[in-house]
């Protein structure tokens, strides 16, 4: 099972917490590190197991599961800018005065406000997804759609993709199959998005790239690897250090 669609599987409990189960494994739903069981992983003279160990990794990579997720992007979140802000103020521990002396807001019961209309978008996603939990057990003609990748940028309606729609462009562009040499690149925004995840899965996880690798690897693929190669990072697939010394596969 691929990241994207192990995270979006992933039930509530686990996304709190951050990982996933699955046979001998725990898997980090945040960027897809494995650790598994009946394995010793020593760090800082502290020898964990694998379960511990993957909580120390969240904690030291990704500072906290709460974290990660107030920095997704606001189209997967639907959160504004301006609740983003007073969610981070909030699991910080800060009191309303607090928050509002920093954000130099209103005054605390604007905080206070806040806090409501937060609460109550909390009511409403809860029986929305009840209500989308219940249309599932009725809804025979709901085409399956391919997961959004979390790493996505500017998630909008190219992203509207059924796993049937995904297959017959996949055959169209790699007619030998996805290990096979891509025959075009289109512009289309679907088309693009569907190539460039195909790509990214000639890439491993938790392991990072020269730029000259990088080119390497998609000169196979593709002729123009360079244009691919900055696709790749402008879709949220892949990330890179500043200087472009390091790729790497993303979350």
């Amino acid at each position: 099972m691929e990241m994207s669609e192990m995270f979006w599987k992933a039930s509530l409990d686990e996304w709190k917490r951050g990982y996933v189960q699955e046979d001998h494994n725990y898997i980090c739903l945040l960027c897809g590190k494995r650790t598994e069981a009946g394995i010793i992983y020593p760090q800082d003279g502290v020898l964990y197991e694998a379960e511990r160990y993957l909580k120390w990794h969240i904690g030291h990579a990704h500072g906290s599961v709460f974290q990660y997720f107030v920095g997704l992007d606001k189209k997967l979140t639907g959160l504004t800018d301006h609740q983003n802000s007073l969610l981070q103020l909030f699991y910080e521990g800060k009191s309303d005065s607090e928050i509002q002396k920093e954000l130099g807001i209103g005054s605390a019961s604007t905080i206070r406000n806040h806090r409501f209309g937060l609460k109550e978008k909390e009511r409403q996603a809860k029986i929305f997804v009840t209500m989308m939990e219940l249309l599932k057990e009725k809804d025979q003609h709901a085409p399956a759609f391919v997961e959004i990748h979390k790493s996505a940028k500017m998630v909008d309606e190219r992203y509207n993709i059924t796993e049937d729609e995904y297959e017959k462009i996949i055959k169209k562009y790699f007619p030998d199959g996805t290990s096979g040499e891509l025959v075009s690149f289109s512009q289309q925004e679907k088309h693009k998005v569907i190539v460039l995840r195909e790509i990214a899965k000639r890439f491993e996880r938790d392991r990072f790239y020269g730029e000259k690798e990088v080119n390497e690897m998609i000169k196979p693929v593709f002729h123009d690897y360079a244009n691919i190669r900055r696709y790749l990072i402008e879709y949220g697939f892949l990330d890179r250090q500043p200087d472009g010394s390091q790729y790497w596969l993303k979350g």
